[in-house]
């Protein structure tokens, strides 16, 4: 079992999570930093996009925090490049007149944002709730049950490996769209409305907006269409839902 294995008896934190901060504000840095660090958390601070690309290459964390707005490398751009590397759990800050730039950056393929000003509880939340999930798909020979995979068409999803195949292809997603196509394949037909998405894709207790879902799923159809072009099978049923089609 890994570090980031082992939880505290506190919030189900886990003592051996790294996360990486990255912010060009002083104080938001300081002071997230001792929040997390109370709970148990190990921190790394980065002031620019550039810096935490090059530190996160060479020492790999378990969860970004990251500003959009940066000196010499943007949150954006950062994100993009982490993910050549891995599917690494990220979270964005965001201005609260940012709307733009919270739907653009859920496009491409953040897990979740947070707007400034914001309360650390909610943000600790967040971290929380991220971290959990993503640790489900790291139990495998941990004498935890493996769920069996998903295999719906030319659909295969392997939960414990995190891995996502259409058509023989790999399809890479992050925690969330893995867990958003997971609820939809599983029960093929029935229509799951935003609220039952959220709740399998965040937690009952943390709340996101309409918007969070649907840039997901367009976030998802756009990878499908990568590999195939005419991939329909996540349907829009406007004023209810979403629903997975089954050939």
């Amino acid at each position: 079992m890994n570090l980031s294995q082992y939880e505290t008896k506190r919030g189900g934190l886990s003592v051996g999570h790294t996360i990486a901060l990255v912010d060009d504000d002083r104080n938001i840095l300081t002071s997230v930093t001792m929040a997390l660090e109370a709970e148990g958390f190990n921190v790394r601070t980065f002031r620019d996009g550039d810096s935490a690309l090059h530190g996160l290459s060479v020492r790999p964390v378990d969860l970004a925090i990251l500003d959009i707005k940066m000196p010499r490398m943007d949150g954006m751009e950062l994100m993009q490049r982490l993910r050549k590397q891995s599917d690494l759990p990220i979270i964005f800050l965001t201005s609260k007149d940012d709307e733009v730039d919270e739907i653009f950056g859920l496009r491409m393929g953040a897990d979740d944002y947070v707007k400034k000003p914001f309360s650390q509880r909610l943000l600790l939340e967040r971290i929380q709730a991220l971290l959990r999930r993503h640790d489900r798909q790291d139990t495998v020979g941990e004498g935890v049950d493996v769920e069996p995979p998903i295999i719906c068409g030319d659909l295969i999803l392997d939960t414990s490996r995190h891995l996502c195949e259409w058509r023989g292809e790999p399809v890479n997603l992050t925690v969330t769209e893995f867990l958003i196509v997971k609820v939809l394949a599983a029960r093929p037909g029935l229509v799951k409305n935003r609220d039952q998405l959220m709740d399998a894709a965040y937690g009952e207790h943390i709340y996101v907006d309409d918007r969070t879902i649907d840039s997901h799923i367009k976030r998802l159809r756009k990878k499908f269409k990568v590999i195939d072009i005419d991939f329909d099978h996540i349907e829009t049923l406007y004023g209810i839902g979403y629903r997975y089609r089954e050939d």
